[in-house]
C-alpha cells in the first residue's frame, strides 16, 4: 500500500509541476472556470447544440490566431489580418460573380490575395528593417481601401451555392468551419513543434540577434511568418464568405484584435519566444465562451466589450507575473 501511495504521490507532484510551469495550465483553468460560471448561470450553456455553436463561432477568429501566433511568438504584430481577410473575400466573390470564374479558382485567387500581402508585410519587416506595427497598419488601411475600391462598397452577392459548404457545411454533426480549423492547427503544430522552422520561430523571438549570430536567417522566417498570417486570412475569409454568402468589403473589423486576444488569453508572451499553438486554440475557445455566455445571459453588448477587455488585461498581468 506505501508503493502505491508513493506512487500516486509521485504523479500528483508531476500534475503539480506541470501546473506550474505549463503555458497551457492558466489558459486551461481559466476555460473550465469560465465553462463552469456560465453553465451556472445559463441552463442552455452545456447543450451539444450550443457547444457546437461555439465552436463554429470561433472558427473564423481561431484560424486568424493561427497566424498570429506565428507572428507574436517572433516579436512582431500583425494589425492587418482583419482587413486582409475582408479583401481575400471580396475577390474572391468578385471573381465568381463578376467574371464568372469557377467557385475553385476564385477561392485559390484568395488564397494567394491573402499569401501576397503577408509577403509584402513580411519583406517591409525584415528587409526593409520597419516596425511591423507601423507596417500592417498601413497595410490594413490599403487592404480595406482595396476591398472597397473593388467592391463599389457594397457586399457582391449571387455565390455557387456549394460554397455555403465552407461556412455552414457539416461533416457528420461537426460543422465544416470546425473541422476546418482543427486541420489548421493541427498543421501549425506540427510546424511550430516538430520542424527547425518552429525553432528558429521561437529563436528570433527570444533574442532575435542571438538567433542571427547562431545561424539562423531571421528575414528569411520573418517572411515566412507574415505569410503565413495572410495566407491564414484568406482562409478565413473562405469560411466566413461561405457563411454570409457574399463577399463583405466591410466585413473583418476589430478581428485582428480578437485573434491577439485569443494569441494572449492562450498563454503566448506578447514580446515573443514563449507560448504554444494548443494555448492559442484554448484561448479562442475561452473568447468564444465569453462572448456566447455573456450573451445568453442577455449582458449588454458594449458591456460586454469592457468585461473582455478587462479579462485580457487580467491575462496578460498574471502571464507576466507568471513568469
Amino acid at each position: 500500500m506505501s508503493h502505491d501511495a508513493d506512487i500516486a504521490t509521485s504523479r500528483r507532484g508531476r500534475a503539480l509541476e506541470w501546473l506550474l510551469h505549463s503555458p497551457l495550465a492558466l489558459p486551461l483553468v481559466g476555460l473550465v472556470v469560465v465553462c463552469v460560471l456560465m453553465g451556472f448561470a445559463s441552463d442552455n450553456f452545456f447543450t451539444l447544440a450550443n457547444i457546437l455553436n461555439v465552436l463554429r463561432q470561433v472558427s473564423v477568429v481561431g484560424i486568424l490566431a493561427v497566424g498570429m501566433t506565428f507572428v507574436i511568438l517572433t516579436g512582431g504584430i500583425d494589425l492587418s489580418v482583419g482587413a486582409v481577410m475582408a479583401l481575400a473575400g471580396t475577390v474572391a466573390a468578385g471573381l465568381m460573380v463578376n467574371m464568372g470564374l469557377p467557385a475553385g479558382l476564385s477561392l485559390a485567387a484568395a488564397l494567394m490575395v491573402g499569401l501576397g500581402l503577408g509577403l509584402v508585410n513580411g519583406a517591409l519587416v525584415a528587409w526593409g528593417r520597419m516596425p511591423a506595427i507601423i507596417v500592417t497598419l498601413a497595410m490594413m488601411g490599403i487592404a480595406r481601401g482595396l476591398g472597397l475600391i473593388y467592391s463599389g462598397g457594397y457586399p457582391i452577392s449571387g455565390l455557387p451555392s456549394w460554397v455555403a459548404w465552407f461556412g455552414i457545411g457539416r461533416i457528420g454533426v461537426m460543422p465544416v468551419p470546425v473541422i476546418i480549423m482543427l486541420v489548421v492547427y493541427a498543421l501549425a503544430w506540427v510546424l511550430l513543434q516538430r520542424t527547425p522552422f518552429g525553432r528558429h520561430v521561437y529563436a528570433i523571438g527570444g533574442n532575435e540577434t542571438a538567433a542571427r549570430l547562431s545561424g539562423v536567417r531571421t528575414g528569411r522566417v520573418k517572411l515566412a511568418v507574415f505569410a503565413i498570417s495572410g495566407l491564414t486570412a484568406s482562409l478565413a475569409a473562405i469560411v466566413l464568405t461561405g457563411r454570409l454568402m457574399s463577399g463583405q468589403p466591410n466585413a473583418g473589423v476589430g478581428f485582428e484584435l480578437d485573434a491577439i486576444a485569443a494569441v494572449v488569453l492562450g498563454g503566448t508572451a506578447i514580446a515573443g519566444g514563449r507560448g504554444l499553438i494548443l494555448g492559442t486554440l484554448i484561448g479562442a475557445v475561452l473568447l468564444g465562451v465569453l462572448n456566447n455566455g455573456l450573451n445568453l445571459m442577455g449582458i449588454n453588448p458594449y458591456m460586454q466589450d469592457v468585461i473582455k477587455g478587462l479579462i485580457i488585461l487580467l491575462a496578460i498581468y498574471i502571464g507576466r507575473e507568471w513568469r
